[in-house]
């Protein structure tokens, strides 16, 4: 932590104190999570528990946006429905202790915790939270999502408030090589100038930006937008003086004001102070919306909720900008909030000191409802918020790249400016098909292994789509087991080594050959006739159905046998006959419910010839053992058309 205050922040105070089918389903439920939109993404988890997709991912998704949105009693059911699970990833005992803690369950609480610390012995975050009772925060930073590094052109002064534009960064700096004039005396660092440097040329110097925007005094926090002409302008940060009139207190003290400028002959000219600054208060540190309809900016006007607050105004068609209107209670506190940001799902990010946070300021982020209103912030966590103070987040339109500037410890400059890459969580999912008719395939249990550990990392089963989804990390060798008791097992390999940082799933669909066992296949029990009868029951006509729907409808090119066998139990003459009639029947029931008849290519009754075990009569057999033998059977020869599998 620096000794003196940071740049920005003096600019706001020097008299003042520092004051983003059912299948649809899923994917949408996953896209409002990733942009934070945590009320829309709770519509479409229950939708997959109503329409059973998914269930046990869907549960451990409402649990989590529950949290989010600090509905703790909401949560709680949802953790019960899957805590018990031995594949859930022992974070949930944590997130779960945290919803019964604040829901006055301690002791059950306790219980999960010490759960969760069995797995994770050197997690500080038990103790921190039972400390200061921050549920949302900690919840929220229990992985770290993101890895953040210095830029190469910080300097030894400060640096901070990146923008991006065509490939060019705009930034704010003191940079004494190249700053002239006078040092701002709070710091004996040269006056803030807007520099510009190429983004992705590591050996670009930073230079000021072109015109007369950069003057005598503080210069920041540039945004680009259009104009009602739809011609590129910007809106920047400059500070000026204000010579108070007598019985006002200090005769000079420094406000911040928004100014628009415009570009003529590819050099800036500032065009304009923006109607909503004042002599008497600060306004400065501007974002735009995506649809460059409303423009948000800090300010410690009165009436605000502390030392400086978030408002926005409405920019209207011909570019006037509209009253300023407070961002509200949920997201201003008694404290300091500034450098807003609006990313791509119009999300809004903040710093602040007043929320719970790492340090001083922390960058937090909204949490909106379904009608758009703001109704909680969560604290982005570490790395991106350290000890010290953290700000002007900057986000690319991919949610993957941005900046923010600090002046954490271990930097080069009073204030620094970081890179970040945000690493998205990584699923995999596919659909299950059919070898032969290429059919999805419901109720295949897919289990997935670490190779390395040969530990089951997850596991899950298709919908009746065919489809499924499951967590895996980076970084790691898996094998995936698809199982399904009308198919042999199946084994896929694959690695995420190469798997790109901006990935969110990867696709693997999984081919399964079927059993050739007919009676697997359509799941058949027992076909009963009458005693000395060959009539088909209405109990067998249900299980013969079952016969037709694999024929006609799952594998139309199977060819089978029909084979009927009898007991033991008298004569040889006698049961020829018997299951010769026997066979006939159900064959003239297949062949007048669909079956093609050249798809049945011999019906016959053994009798007793090919008993399956060591009956002889009722006298050495159980009625049990007895029944094994009246049977009928249905040898497959083909299931693909052109394959001929036995003769």
């Amino acid at each position: 932590m620096k000794n003196t205050k940071p740049l920005f922040l003096f600019l706001f105070f020097i008299v003042f104190q520092l004051s983003f089918g059912q299948y649809g389903a899923q994917k949408k439920a996953d896209y409002y999570f990733g942009q934070f939109s945590y009320s829309k993404a709770i519509k479409e988890y229950e939708r997959m528990i109503k329409g059973d997709l998914n269930t046990s991912y869907a549960h451990q998704q409402l649990a989590e946006c529950y949290l989010l949105i600090r509905d703790y009693k909401k949560a709680i059911p949802h953790f019960e429905a899957i805590i018990n699970d031995a594949m859930l990833p022992t974070d949930y005992y944590f997130k779960y202790a945290m919803a019964l803690y604040s829901d006055g369950q301690h002791k059950l609480s306790e219980k999960y915790l010490k759960k969760y610390k069995k797995y994770n012995k050197n997690d500080s975050r038990v103790k921190r939270f039972l400390k200061d009772g921050n549920l949302a925060s900690v919840v929220f930073n229990s992985r770290q999502r993101y890895d953040v590094e210095p830029v190469s052109f910080n300097s030894t002064e400060s640096d901070f408030g990146v923008y991006s534009n065509q490939g060019i960064l705009y930034f704010a700096s003191s940079r004494k090589d190249a700053v002239e004039g006078d040092v701002y005396g709070w710091n004996e660092e040269p006056w803030l100038d807007l520099f510009q440097v190429q983004e992705d040329n590591p050996m670009s110097i930073p230079k000021k930006i072109p015109g007369s925007v950069n003057t005598k005094f503080h210069e920041s926090s540039l945004v680009f937008s259009t104009d009602y002409k739809k011609d590129t302008i910007i809106y920047f940060t400059r500070n000026n003086y204000y010579e108070k009139k007598e019985g006002y207190g200090a005769s000079n003290e420094i406000n911040l004001k928004i100014y628009s400028a415009i570009q003529e002959n590819g050099e800036w000219k500032e065009n304009r102070s923006l109607r909503i600054n004042s002599d008497y208060y600060s306004t400065g540190h501007p974002t735009i919306t995506p649809d460059r309809k409303r423009i948000y900016y800090t300010s410690d006007r009165p009436g605000g909720f502390g030392g400086t607050d978030i408002y926005y105004s409405n920019i209207h068609e011909r570019g006037g900008i509209g009253s300023p209107i407070n961002a509200g209670p949920t997201v201003n506190t008694e404290g300091n909030e500034m450098f807003p940001f609006i990313n791509q799902e119009g999300k809004l990010f903040f710093s602040s000191d007043g929320h719970v946070g790492f340090g001083q300021l922390d960058v937090f982020s909204t949490i909106s409802n379904e009608e758009g209103e703001i109704v909680d912030v969560i604290n982005l966590g570490t790395p991106m918020n350290s000890s010290a103070d953290d700000f002007a987040y900057y986000a690319h339109e991919n949610g993957i790249n941005g900046y923010i500037s600090s002046n954490r410890d271990g930097g080069k400059g009073g204030d620094d400016i970081y890179k970040f890459k945000f690493t998205p969580a990584l699923d995999i999912e596919g659909v299950v098909t059919d070898g032969i008719n290429h059919k999805p395939l419901d109720s295949v249990k897919i289990r997935l292994f670490d190779q390395k550990t040969s530990t089951l990392a997850a596991e899950t089963t298709t919908d009746k789509n065919g489809y499924y989804r499951l967590p895996i990390n980076r970084k790691t060798n898996y094998m995936i087991e698809a199982v399904r008791r009308t198919h042999p097992h199946e084994n896929v390999f694959l690695n995420t080594y190469s798997v790109k940082h901006s990935t969110k799933i990867i696709q693997q669909d999984i081919v399964l050959e079927p059993v050739l066992d007919l009676k697997l296949l359509a799941n058949l029990n027992k076909i009963y006739f009458d005693f000395n009868k060959s009539d088909i029951r209405p109990d067998a006509a249900r299980e013969l159905d079952k016969v037709v729907n694999v024929m006609v409808n799952m594998y139309p090119d199977m060819i089978i046998r029909l084979e009927a066998h009898t007991d033991p139990v008298g004569s040889n003459a006698y049961n020829d006959r018997l299951s010769e009639s026997r066979a006939k029947s159900t064959y003239e029931y297949l062949i007048a419910n669909g079956v093609p008849r050249e798809h049945i290519l011999s019906y016959k009754g053994y009798g007793k010839r090919k008993l399956i075990n060591h009956c002889t009569s009722k006298k050495d057999c159980s009625p049990e053992e007895l029944e094994l033998n009246r049977r009928t059977e249905f040898p497959i020869i083909q299931i693909k058309k052109g394959v001929i599998l036995a003769k």
